[in-house]
């Protein structure tokens, strides 16, 4: 798949997965140590904070549709 050895910085879409991998903590060894080498940690951070914003408001929608559901 992709080469943790190769220079060029992380994809978006690596970014991504990795901080999506790092939240549920299932984060692989190589996807890691690309991280650690090649990327930088503004984008990691920005991006870990988007997550948890999203991830935070998808939980309370989901739990006011529950709840309007069940008529409360």
């Amino acid at each position: 798949m992709d080469d943790p050895i190769d220079d060029k910085p992380p994809t978006f879409r690596q970014m991504l997965h990795s901080v999506t991998a790092a939240a549920f903590g299932v984060q692989s060894g190589k996807n890691r140590a690309r991280d650690f080498t090649h990327g930088k940690p503004s984008h990691f951070v920005i991006l870990g904070i988007a997550f948890t914003v999203v991830f935070a408001l998808t939980l309370f929608g989901i739990v006011k549709l529950v709840l309007y559901l069940a008529g409360v």
